[in-house]
Order: C-alpha cells, then sequence, then structure tokens
C-alpha cells in the first residue's frame, strides 16, 4: 500500500469517526407489524442520505406500544423522539398539546393525502402527524375454499353469508377454520374489530346522552353471533389471537375466511411469505342489512412528541417515511405490492400498483366508506369507527374488551360478560364526568 493510500483510509477513518461522533439519534418507538419491520431494514437509504443523523428502533407488539408511549408522552418522559400512534390518539394528544404541528415543504405533497386519513390527523387546520399506512378492513377468503364449498362470494357480503361460508369451509380434521376473527383482549385488538361488527348490527357504545348501550339487544346479537362463529368454525384457542397472530394461520392455509385490516393483503398475497397467496379473494366487510358495514378507518402514523429535543432531525425522518420516494423505494426493493397502503391518491392512481396489488381496489372502497362522524345506524355523540375518541376509552375498550374475549375463551357467559362491560362502563363514564 502506497504512504498516499494509507493516508487517504485514515483520513476517511477519522472523517467517518467524527460524523458518527457527532450524528444526532433518533429514538423512534413503533409496532412490530409488518410495514414497520420493512421500513427499518430500508432505514440506510434514509441515514446514508442524512449521515448526520443516526435512527434507533424501539420495537413493540401493539398493546405494549401504547402503553409505552402513552405514558411516556403523559409524564414528559421524553424516550422517544417519533412515536408510532394511532388514528385515536392524534386527535386527542394534538388537542393536549402532546404533539409537535408537522410542516412540509411542497415536494411532500401533502394534498395527495387520502381525504379521510388527512382528515383524522389533523387538529385546527395543522397536521400533527403523517400516515405511514392506511387502512380499513374487509374479508380476506380463500378462493379453493369457497369453490370447493360451492359457493360464491359476494363484493358485499352479508353477515348470514359469512356464517353459511365459515360453516362449508369448515374441515377440523383437516385443521382448516372457516373464520378467523380477533379475540385477544385490547380497544385495538378485539374491539377494533368488535366494535365494527357491532355497528352494522345497529349498536352502539354510548347513546346522544352517554349511556353505555351494552344492556341493548343490538350488542346481545352481536356477541352471541361472535362467539358461536368463532366457537363453531374458528381455530382452537382463538380468544388469544390478535392481527398477527391470524394472519400467521391465513397464510399457512388454516383459515377459510379472515375479516381484517385491508394492510394484510399484500403479506397474504405474497408468495414468499404465504402458501395461499395465488388462492386469495377479497370482499367488502359484512353487514346486517340496517345501512351499515362493519368496516373500520384506522392509520399507523409518525409523530413527535412535544417532549422531543430533536424535532427537525425527526421531521426530516418522518417526510422520507411518508414520502412518495419511499413509495418508490418499497416497490424497487421489494415490489409495488409491498408499497405502505391507504395514505396517498397518487398510489391509487399508479398503473403498476393497480396491476400489482389485486386488492387495491377494495381497499380503497373500504376506506372511503368508512365514516368516522357517522359510524353507526342511530346517533352517537363522539367521532370514531372502531373506537370512541375520548381520553377515557384506552382503559374503558380494553376491560370491555376482556370481558368479551372472556366470553370467547367460555370462561363466562355471553350474558355475564355483557352485564360486566355494561357496569364498568357506566362506572367509568360516571368517574369521568359524562353521567351524574
Amino acid at each position: 500500500m502506497t504512504y498516499s493510500k494509507t493516508l487517504g483510509l485514515a483520513v476517511g477513518a477519522l472523517l467517518a469517526s467524527s460524523a458518527l461522533a457527532g450524528a444526532e439519534t433518533l429514538t423512534i418507538a413503533t409496532v412490530n407489524n409488518g410495514d414497520m419491520i420493512r421500513m427499518q431494514k430500508l432505514t440506510g437509504a434514509f441515514t446514508e442520505a442524512n449521515p448526520d443523523i443516526d435512527v434507533e428502533w424501539v420495537t413493540m407488539e401493539e398493546n405494549v406500544l401504547r402503553q409505552k408511549v402513552t405514558t411516556d408522552i403523559a409524564t414528559k418522559g421524553g424516550q422517544y423522539d417519533i412515536m408510532t400512534i394511532g388514528t385515536y390518539e392524534v386527535p386527542i394528544w394534538s388537542k393536549q398539546g402532546w404533539l409537535v404541528p408537522l410542516k412540509f415543504d411542497a415536494s411532500y405533497d401533502v394534498d395527495d393525502l387520502l381525504p379521510a386519513i388527512r382528515d383524522g390527523l389533523t387538529t385546527d387546520s395543522e397536521l400533527y402527524a403523517a400516515p405511514f399506512y392506511g387502512e380499513s378492513s374487509m374479508v380476506m377468503y380463500r378462493t379453493d375454499l369457497m369453490e370447493k364449498a360451492g359457493l360464491e362470494m359476494p363484493d358485499a357480503p352479508t353477515w348470514d353469508f359469512i356464517k353459511q361460508a365459515a360453516e362449508a369451509m369448515t374441515d377440523k380434521d383437516g385443521e382448516v377454520y372457516g373464520i378467523c376473527l380477533r379475540g385477544k383482549a385490547g380497544w385495538g385488538e378485539n374491539m377494533a374489530f368488535l366494535s365494527a361488527m357491532a355497528n352494522s348490527y345497529g349498536a352502539r357504545w354510548f347513546d346522544e346522552n352517554w349511556n353505555p348501550q351494552f344492556d341493548g339487544e343490538a350488542w346481545k346479537a352481536t356477541i352471541t353471533d361472535y362467539v358461536d362463529l368463532m366457537q363453531n368454525y374458528g381455530p382452537p384457542g382463538a380468544s388469544s389471537n390478535g392481527f398477527n397472530e391470524n394472519l400467521a394461520l391465513f397464510q399457512t392455509g388454516k383459515c377459510g375466511m379472515w375479516i381484517d385490516a385491508t394492510v394484510a393483503a399484500s403479506f397474504v398475497t405474497n408468495p414468499d411469505e404465504s402458501s395461499v397467496a395465488d388462492k386469495v379473494g377479497f370482499a367488502l366487510a359484512p353487514d346486517k342489512g340496517l345501512g351499515k358495514r362493519s368496516n373500520w378507518l384506522w392509520a399507523w402514523n409518525l409523530a413527535i412528541p412535544a417532549g422531543s429535543a430533536k424535532t427537525e432531525a425527526a421531521q426530516k425522518f418522518i417526510a422520507w417515511a411518508t414520502s412518495k420516494d419511499y413509495a418508490e423505494l418499497v416497490a424497487s426493493e421489494e415490489g409495488w405490492a409491498n408499497v405502505p397502503p391507504g395514505t396517498r391518491k397518487s398510489l391509487y392512481e399508479n398503473p403498476e400498483y393497480q396491476e400489482a396489488a389485486p386488492f387495491a381496489k377494495m381497499t380503497l372502497d373500504s376506506i372511503n366508506a368508512a365514516d368516522p362522524k357517522h359510524p353507526t345506524v342511530d346517533p352517537v355523540p363522539y367521532v370514531g369507527v372502531q373506537f370512541v375518541a375520548i381520553p377515557e376509552f384506552q382503559g374503558i375498550g380494553t376491560a370491555v374488551g376482556q370481558q368479551f374475549s372472556a366470553a370467547l375463551a367460555g370462561s363466562v357467559s355471553v350474558d355475564q360478560a355483557l352485564q360486566n362491560a355494561q357496569m364498568l362502563t357506566k362506572r367509568e363514564m360516571t368517574k369521568g364526568g359524562y353521567l351524574k
């Protein structure tokens, strides 16, 4: 090696060391969903373009993430510079001054964000979080099993058809179950699904005076049908299954139907991850003939807590991760079908995406059909399809979810679970000052 080459390498190492020593480290809390894991793998593209910023990931299961980030932001703990939060938290936290408003330059193209998703992240005309992916819910089903059962899935099925199909597709000896649904307790787990299902049955969390409604016939019909479906045609241990557990069951051929987040479509149709990739069809979430379907509206978003001292670097990362360029990067690395869905109009206008993603139209139709301001058949005093946008809901929703998970497991009756749900919700709403 020549002297000049040696000197050059030494100078290069010194510069790299200096850059690393001076790099600002962003700590990002996120959920262990597939799209987020993919983002972590691609982060090198961001740090390469921004050598003065380093990134440290803290990845958690959904319920744990919610608990950790809520505690951190409420106590001004300052552990995270960017948080992955949902459509539920953004309006509540922004009004409490817990989030930093986001400002993007023209190249980000804020107007390209889907209106339904963008509205949920905007308070007083300011954007407080940027959507990483957005979703509604829909029916994903096995086309081969449906054909074998002699049935044809309509684009807009009813709950009665879903029950008929679940029964016809179930083959317990072959470890194939007609339907997989969320059973794990949590306001964002089983209660996301059950609240949306209840909407289609004419149920609601509260009447216009904030009185809980679990003692009504509509909730009884919802939970009775849910428990019957899952106990007769669902997989064993369903009360422990959330999004990721049901995704694994579907990908390994154990579910005839799965009603869940539209974002799962790219994973169940990816031949590298799913043994049934070429046998999946899609339909709108079911209804009960009352004018409301059981589809929800959600986005996982990146936001900056007000306690972060690194807001400029954090905003740079968020702009990168939720940009059109990031979508192009994912497409170049893993194909258009794997681009985070449900956030930008341009993605659904892209012919390459339309061709690669057979679920694109059903996803967009489902997102556009959800109405957080009018989520139920009867009027309600709250906003939110699969949640109620009040601070108390996080605790109440999980406590009610534990009751319905117990009913699914068979440890309490449906009537007892509903009675407990009514009692605990009334108690917390009284404590919160909603009821006298």
